[in-house]
């Protein structure tokens, strides 16, 4: 039995100081697989522009599975920082284990998805046979990464929830460089090394989620987490706790996959609109997943900040937490996308391309950092929502915002046949409906009534 944790290890204060102490840990933590994610795209657009767009296309595919991770993870992280609002340090450990077997069987489910149902998917929906072709030999390879992807995002979820956030980033850091390591090593055949070219990049990629579940659940042991919150007495299936998990983070999960893989659908009608397109479209995704870091940090904190404070009984300061989450967020936005927007060529520089590629891409770039503003403000929101407890209303949103995101991209790109800078202007629709839908639920008060 773990000793009682004192209130102000567990339970968060309503402050800028307090959300910062949370949110830029994070942010460090994601910042480092971003340049990771980068480095990887300027490895891999050596080989080609080819190659680049198929990156694209293999990564928002495998995004699917992780973000399916993700979804685990926040409805796991909401259901934790209530507990240590709640100052229950006992019930973390047995909500923690059980997660533990979800996130393995969904992660087989990943696996056997992807030799089954993948391969017939991918050459179903993409025209050219060399982007078929590279496409599924490479997820084949990726996909094994999802059992060391979701294990590592549980035990993220347990440090974020328990006000732990400031350990994440040694993880992060060691699983990124050797991934970049590895992808020079793998892609090219240096360091004595096999050349393996594309699926190069597949296979660092495994390997390094491996060393970084090694590395997260070393801190857990070293820190004595497992100690203080009982985290392997409850192995043992629990059929109530499993079902708890599962009811909060299952809405979460088709949240993430239905968005997702409405990002897929833009890939693949843009892959027929050819191979620049495609190749311009995998380089603004790196804009949202690098530049987007302080977002879905602050996001991930108002998820967990939210819930922390419902759990202390503090439902009434709910509102004025989001704001001051929001401003933070769009501050810190706003000033990377300036910058952004001053030195546009500086960053589309660094994937070796031509001039011509430059030119077209810096409108679509200006188009995507307005996105990436409206984003900031949208999903601290939404992930507000997701800290009330009452992740159907999150899946409920995502549905509404999809359908008619999905509607907007056909007819651009399908229908009217309008330039790639119009097709991002989906992104703008897709983060104001959203925030428009996430701001009315949270005003509405009617999630007052919800307990977890």
């Amino acid at each position: 039995m773990s000793n009682p944790v004192p209130n102000n290890n567990l339970q968060v204060e309503i402050s800028n100081k307090q959300i910062l102490k949370i949110a830029l840990p994070i942010s460090l933590a994601m910042l480092v697989p971003q340049i990771n994610f980068v480095a990887n795209t300027v490895f891999l657009s050596g080989l080609g522009e080819t190659e680049l767009g198929v990156a694209g296309i293999t990564g928002v595919y495998y995004l699917v599975f992780a973000l399916v991770g993700n979804g685990l993870n926040s409805g796991l992280q909401a259901l934790l920082a209530r507990r240590a609002g709640e100052n229950r340090p006992e019930q973390i450990g047995r909500l923690f284990s059980q997660s533990a077997w979800i996130a393995l069987l969904f992660a087989m489910g990943g696996i056997l998805i992807t030799y089954i149902v993948g391969p017939l998917f991918l050459s179903g929906v993409l025209n050219s046979p060399t982007v078929q072709r590279e496409a599924i030999s490479f997820v084949k390879i990726r996909i094994w990464g999802l059992p060391f992807l979701y294990l590592f995002q549980m035990a993220n979820a347990l440090l974020v929830g328990t006000n732990n956030s400031r350990f994440m980033k040694y993880g992060f850091f060691i699983q990124s460089v050797l991934n970049i390591f590895l992808d020079y090593s793998l892609i090219y055949g240096h360091f004595g090394f096999p050349r393996l070219g594309f699926n190069g990049a597949a296979v660092a990629s495994v390997i390094s989620e491996a060393l970084g579940l090694a590395v997260v659940y070393c801190i857990i042991f070293m820190k004595r987490f497992h100690r203080r919150f009982s985290l392997f007495s409850h192995m043992k299936f629990n059929r109530q706790v499993s079902g708890l998990i599962f009811r909060q983070s299952s809405p979460l999960v088709l949240q993430f996959v239905i968005s997702v893989s409405a990002w897929l659908l833009f890939y693949v009608l843009i892959e027929h609109h050819g191979e620049r397109k495609l190749a311009i479209s995998n380089t603004m995704r790196n804009i949202f997943a690098v530049f987007g870091i302080f977002i879905w940090a602050f996001a991930s904190t108002s998820n967990a900040m939210v819930s922390n404070i419902i759990g202390q009984g503090k439902k009434d300061k709910v509102i004025f937490l989001i704001k001051k989450i929001t401003r933070l967020s769009f501050i810190f936005t706003a000033t990377i996308c300036l910058f952004m927007n001053l030195f546009p060529a500086v960053f589309l520089s660094l994937y070796g391309r031509s001039g011509d590629f430059i030119d077209d891409a810096i409108p679509v770039m200006r188009i995507v950092t307005v996105g990436v503003l409206f984003m900031s403000v949208a999903t601290v929101w939404l992930n507000g929502v997701t800290g009330t407890g009452n992740t159907r209303i999150n899946l409920l949103i995502e549905i509404i915002t999809i359908l008619l995101y999905s509607i907007y991209i056909y007819l651009v790109l399908q229908v009217w046949n309008l330039s790639l800078a119009w097709a991002w202007t989906s992104e703008l629709l897709y983060w104001f409906v959203l925030f428009v839908l996430s701001f009315m639920y949270l005003r509405s008060g009617r999630w007052t009534k919800k307990v977890i």
